[in-house]
């Protein structure tokens, strides 16, 4: 729609998460050495925990994009909020047992153990993804935590990875599932971006779409997305995408502060941050005087939008 406007070739901030727009933090790095680690040296649980929108799920779609590449079998299952018999139902298709596996607790288990065997014998690394677990309900976190058992005398035969957000962590505490949390041999999190990050992920994005961020947002633009997201990368999204939606039906390029404070009024979302422009307590200039004060800012943005950004950096994983 407004990609020929801004001169990109693709939208760049649809909210699906495709590991080619993440952006490696020190934080996203460590999760997914993390998750890397837990999968490649069985283990056993490895815990994922971070807010809502913060990119766990892009995480764990790069990571098992890597494993799948080199021919792992990994289950992931990303709504969890199943009766026993489909969560063994969708164990049994994921892991390509015989129908009776699905309807028989005890078959499962015996047709499992022989295929985790089987594969671990041939090399190929078997596994289970589970994302959403703070949804999940306590009798198959109970399930899960049976399932963590499946081992030889030297290693875990089905490494797992629970990924969610940081009630997860609060109902593991629970006396009922202390057992869960004694197995989880790793663990990390997600936490949201700070105002560089924020920038370097808009201008990530811009530049995988094939545009050029200075051309597109200003920096007052920027420092109230982030003000208004709180570095959560899921909303920084929306709100880029509907400024540059609404940048292109007014007719203004680049994206300024004025649009951005539009698009946040129409999604009810308070400033999290304060920004820049209010931490300075000077006296207001004249009218004419902040009307110049702004135009010449706006104009000067082209060049100090980005400006840290000269240094090519990758957003590609490996």
């Amino acid at each position: 729609m407004y990609e020929g406007f801004y001169g990109l070739r693709e939208r760049p901030f649809d909210l699906t998460p495709n590991p080619r727009f993440l952006l490696l933090t020190g934080k996203h790095r460590e999760a997914i050495s993390n998750l890397q680690y837990g999968l490649r040296s069985g283990r056993g649980l490895t815990l994922l925990v971070g807010e809502a929108g913060t990119g766990k799920t892009t995480v764990v779609r790069a990571v098992l994009e890597e494993f799948q590449r080199d021919g792992a079998r990994i289950a992931y299952l990303n709504n969890p909020t199943l009766t026993r018999a489909e969560f063994y139902e969708f164990m049994a298709g994921a892991f390509d047992l015989t129908p009776h596996a699905a309807a028989s607790k005890v078959t499962f288990l015996r047709e499992l153990q022989q295929k985790l065997v089987e594969h671990r014998a041939a090399g190929v690394l078997t596994a289970l993804v589970i994302d959403e677990v703070q949804a999940m309900p306590d009798e198959l976190l109970e399930e899960v935590r049976l399932l963590a058992n499946l081992e030889t005398s030297t290693e875990k035969l089905l490494p797992m990875v629970l990924a969610g957000q940081p009630e997860l962590a609060d109902r593991l505490n629970q006396q009922s599932l202390r057992q869960l949390k004694q197995r989880v041999s790793l663990r990390c999190e997600l936490a949201a971006l700070d105002q560089r990050e924020t920038g370097e992920y808009i201008a990530g994005r811009l530049r995988i779409a094939g545009g050029n961020s200075v051309l597109v947002f200003t920096r007052q633009a920027v420092e109230l997305i982030y003000a208004h997201s709180g570095g959560i990368p899921r909303l920084v999204s929306v709100i880029c995408d509907n400024a540059l939606i609404s940048g292109f039906a007014a007719d203004r390029r680049p994206v300024d502060r004025e649009i951005v404070a539009d698009v946040c009024r129409d999604f009810d979302l308070a400033p999290q941050q304060p920004t820049a422009h209010s931490s300075a307590p000077a006296a207001p200039p004249s009218v004419p005087a902040a009307k110049e004060q702004k135009q010449r800012a706006e104009r000067q943005d082209g060049k100090g939008l980005f400006e840290h950004f000269n240094v090519r950096r990758r957003f590609s994983l490996f």
